[in-house]
């Protein structure tokens, strides 16, 4: 299979999931915190619908979003919806997604995302997983890290290193995992730091989800990386 049908497949599951846990909260679930600062549960379902919406609308050769305004005020008047509310537009917003991947088209094609970020057609099914994924987490209801699959961790390490490298403000940084695998992110000059530690945490790390407790640093204090 190619790269973009091996992930719809593993999306439809990742979705399955998320849909099922959301299932189980209540409304008062749905109002408390989540692990994202100055977000409700609700906001970050909010966020997943929309993101569902504008994908397909990356597909489709539309812009992503109206605007950034507009993708704020979508996701704060979504947020205080009930749970039945919740749930079916995540579910609705996930089928249309899949409805427009499941169209005849040129996967090679490049689109544009937010803010003049071009991308492979073939790779918005895996940033769309990568939403699901790390979303699910955040939701702060039952499902962490550890639970990705090693498949997905290594891949999304190897997404956030490619992201950083190059960043004048992040020194070169040569990441192993303890569970097998090496990336290098950062500047191509001046020292090395050496970063070491279990998968899950280096993407916690990474993806802005974790401090690092779980990670040696051979400088002392880890780097500090850039917001997303």
């Amino acid at each position: 299979m190619s790269d973009h049908v091996r992930d719809l497949a593993t999306l439809r599951e990742a979705t399955d999931r998320v849909l099922t846990a959301v299932g189980k909260l209540d409304n008062a679930a749905i109002a408390a915190p989540s692990r994202l600062p100055g977000w409700t549960r609700g906001h970050v379902l909010a966020h997943l619908s929309r993101n569902a919406d504008a994908l397909v609308n990356v597909l489709a050769g539309r812009p992503m979003y109206e605007s950034a305004a507009a993708r704020d005020g979508d996701i704060e008047r979504g947020a205080p919806r009930p749970q039945p509310e919740q749930l079916a537009d995540l579910r609705a917003s996930a089928d249309r997604f899949e409805q427009e991947a499941a169209a005849d088209a040129d996967w090679s094609r490049t689109v544009e995302l937010r803010n003049g970020v071009t991308e492979s057609a073939a790779r918005v099914p895996f940033r769309r997983l990568i939403e699901v994924e790390l979303h699910h987490v955040d939701l702060d209801i039952g499902y962490e890290l550890e639970d990705l699959s090693a498949d997905f961790t290594a891949r999304e390490i190897t997404f956030l290193a490619d992201r950083f490298s190059g960043n004048a403000a992040v020194p070169q940084i040569a990441i192993t995992a303890t569970d097998g695998g090496q990336w290098t992110t950062g500047r191509a000059d001046g020292d090395v730091v050496s970063v070491i530690g279990p998968s899950a945490d280096l993407l916690g790390w990474l993806a802005g989800r974790r401090e690092g407790a779980g990670l040696d640093c051979d400088s002392g204090l880890l780097p500090v990386l850039p917001a997303l």
